[in-house]
């Protein structure tokens, strides 16, 4: 235990996901000991993301203006629809260069022990954004966890008599890996999702 500033600092830093009691030390030393301009620079980014960054409009992405660019973009399809859990996942499926339609960001997945139902969720405003026709296809890219499974189950009940096309990402060995290290579970949906060569 520390006193004063230091202490509050690092009870800060506590509070973030992922940061725990000793990393949350390590930082706090760290801005003690770092140059004033580099603390008043992060002091300014954070500053600045509270003040300019929001949620898109139409998709719940994070977003500068109004809509986020991806939704702006006009080369990209209406008709597919990719639904994730987090703005985080709209990164990690960008980076394959691979999809070329809209996303919506649920803000989470359904988790009773948190108290997070489906009310909680962007749910709503994806039903309304399906209803208004054009999306042929919507792709479930939840977490392969049980929160996002059980999500995806909940979705595809509720879009199916949309007539919809309603796929899941295919989930199971990554490239590298050996089948020794592989748990069941992982195991069992590659053997699900294997595939003609």
């Amino acid at each position: 235990m520390y006193e004063g500033a230091i202490q509050d600092l690092i009870d800060e830093l506590g509070r973030l996901p992922g940061v725990g009691p000793k990393s949350a030390q390590r930082i706090a030393f760290y801005v003690l000991s770092a140059d004033p301009a580099d603390v008043n620079r992060l002091a300014g980014a954070l500053r600045k993301v509270k003040e300019l960054v929001r949620f898109c409009t139409t998709c719940y992405n994070v977003a500068e203006s109004e809509q986020c660019r991806i939704c702006r973009d006009p080369r990209r399809t209406d008709e597919v629809l990719c639904v994730v859990e987090e703005p985080k996942d709209v990164v990690a499926i960008e980076r394959t260069g691979e999809f070329r339609g809209r996303y919506h960001v649920l803000g989470g997945a359904i988790n009773p022990l948190e108290g997070i139902g489906p009310d909680n969720l962007r749910i709503r405003e994806l039903m309304v954004r399906l209803g208004g026709g054009g999306v042929r296809e919507l792709i479930l890219a939840t977490d392969p966890n049980t929160e996002g499974e059980a999500t995806a189950t909940y979705l595809a009940l509720m879009v199916k008599p949309m007539g919809i096309a309603v796929t899941r990402l295919a989930s199971g060995l990554p490239v590298g890996g050996d089948l020794e290290y592989a748990d069941e579970i992982t195991l069992g949906r590659a053997f699900e999702g294997r595939r003609a060569v």
